[in-house]
């Protein structure tokens, strides 16, 4: 059946019977909003992205449920005593969709070109990566500067770490090749058509190199950008499977309670998510820590984790969060709810209110991925009048609002939600290092904060294998961070992953549906 017909037999079917010719037919029906701009999480991590590609491309390992490394493209590996050379062998016989072989010149490309060059995590996390030697077809062997304890999580994700096929890539612009559209991986499903505003279609790699895999026929991502639709649709049985919570948490309390819906919390310990609100520290008087320090006190993060995000998450008091359980420390500087104490430091630095009480005028930029980051704009727009800060809201489509903040360094303050990822060097660093500092580099140091003494910190922290002494440098990391509160942590978030209850085996992994290929998803009939 071809995707026009596919896509036209669906019209004017009620919705249970849909549900249950796609069931039968091994059609996985998944909601995605908003729709990404391209295909490649190589360059750009949005999340989005990763639901996708992650299907269709694949990393050296992947994180189990407990983020221990398992076998993916490569079948064993081992590390010298002195954690200088990672030796890895690649399973034999593994094809790229378009027949060529999976050889080790793909993974030396991938690190070296593409990896530690744009990848926003990977400039750091691979950073001591100095070369990828290639023996033979199945032998990778990457060699170090320096101890590097997060690389191996960092390669062990199909989201954070996507071998490239060299063969389509090599010699050319990553960010502007073709094939970041239409990817071409050795995955168990295979790109097919990308029809704009409307639908991304994956079907079964009839050549997977695991045999009887996958289960699922297709995979038909839905670009439904209304929040409102969305959660009809998962109500009338039009989409099977969203994550990153695809529904408004308002109507969470209705839907979890439909038993042909199943709502999942895990396969989101990879990624560790938290959100917080950045503060532009060009802008005066932004600028100035006792504004910054303000704001943290005038927002109460207890009532916005209950009113805003329904309890679906904790109140953040750290840069490093508490799922990060290795490094998280509590024994920071705190801003506890007081609207007192932020109006004193208002008045301490020269803020004093007008005639209409207000002190400055502020924009926000809404992190444009739904009804949930509108909600908590608006809470932090009414929280901030309160001590005499006007907040204008300022919304705009995803494209749009990553050049702003990460290109043309075009606002006052936003808040949306970052990955910590199981190690800092990979997921917090990149807001604090000066050297992440990078025009056109998304999810990185868009706040222009520049500390020394951060820097000496993250940079010892990186290639630091006594495990001690990198506990107490990321507790220095911690206490220097909320010292000068570029960053502001809002909230530990807890994503949900809403799906039919009949279909199975959809979060196997450390991430979930961001990073899992699905090659062992499956409907219960």
């Amino acid at each position: 059946m071809s995707v026009a017909m596919f896509a036209i037999t669906a019209l004017g079917v009620p919705a249970a019977a849909q549900s249950a010719a796609d069931i039968e037919s091994g059609t996985l029906k998944f909601a995605l909003s908003p729709e990404p701009p391209f295909l490649l999480t190589a360059i750009n991590t949005t999340l989005q992205m990763g639901m996708v590609t992650s299907k269709v491309m694949e990393s050296l390992l992947y994180l189990d449920s407990d983020l221990k490394p398992q076998p993916l493209l490569a079948e064993k590996w081992d590390i010298s005593a002195d954690g200088l050379t990672y030796t890895f062998k690649l399973r034999p016989n593994v094809k790229w969709h378009d027949g060529q072989p999976f050889t080790s010149a793909d993974v030396s490309y991938t690190i070296l070109e593409v990896l530690k060059k744009v990848h926003p995590r990977g400039r750091t996390a691979l950073a001591k990566i100095t070369s990828v030697e290639t023996p033979d077809p199945l032998t990778a062997i990457i060699k170090l500067s320096k101890p590097a304890p997060p690389m191996l999580t960092a390669l062990a994700s199909s989201y954070e770490s996507p071998m490239m096929p060299k063969h389509l890539f090599v010699g050319s612009d990553p960010a502007t090749n073709p094939y970041v559209s239409k990817p071409v991986g050795t995955g168990p499903f295979v790109f097919k058509e990308w029809k704009k505003g409307e639908f991304i279609l994956l079907e079964k790699n009839p050549n997977y190199w695991q045999t009887g895999k996958p289960l699922l026929r297709r995979i038909v991502f839905r670009i439904i950008n209304d929040a409102s639709a969305r959660a009809a649709s998962f109500e009338t049985g039009e989409v099977h499977i969203g994550g990153l919570s695809p529904v408004p948490l308002t109507d969470m309390p209705r839907i979890a309670k439909n038993p042909a819906l199943s709502v999942e919390t895990r396969g989101y310990a990879y990624m560790s998510p938290y959100l917080l609100m950045e503060v532009n520290l060009r802008k005066p008087p932004l600028n100035d820590v006792r504004v910054r320090r303000a704001i943290a006190h005038a927002i109460d993060r207890d009532r916005m984790t209950q009113v805003v995000w329904m309890g679906y998450g904790k109140p953040a008091v750290s840069p490093i969060p508490s799922q990060v359980t290795t490094f998280h420390s509590t024994d920071v500087p705190k801003y506890e709810y007081s609207v007192e104490k932020a109006k004193k430091l208002l008045d301490e630095a020269g803020l004093k209110p007008g005639a209409n009480g207000m002190r400055f005028k502020m924009t926000h930029d809404l992190f444009p991925l739904g009804s949930d980051y509108q909600r908590t704009g608006e809470f932090i727009k009414q929280q901030l009048s309160r001590v005499g800060i006007d907040v204008e809201l300022r919304s705009q489509d995803l494209p749009s609002y990553l050049r702003r903040i990460f290109t043309e360094y075009d606002f006052d303050s936003t808040s949306g939600y970052y990955g910590a990822f199981a190690d800092p060097t990979q997921g917090v660093q990149r807001l604090f290092w000066s050297k992440a500092i990078q025009k056109g580099v998304v999810f990185t140091n868009a706040t222009d904060y520049r500390s020394p003494d951060m820097d000496r910190i993250i940079e010892a922290a990186q290639d630091e294998n006594d495990f001690t002494k990198r506990q107490a440098l990321y507790l220095s990391m911690q206490r220097l961070a909320m010292t000068d509160l570029p960053v502001i942590p809002l909230m530990e978030t807890r994503f949900i992953t809403l799906s039919s209850s009949k279909l199975k085996k959809h979060t196997i992994s450390a991430d979930g549906v961001i990073g899992g290929n699905f090659a062992d998803a499956y409907f219960e009939k």
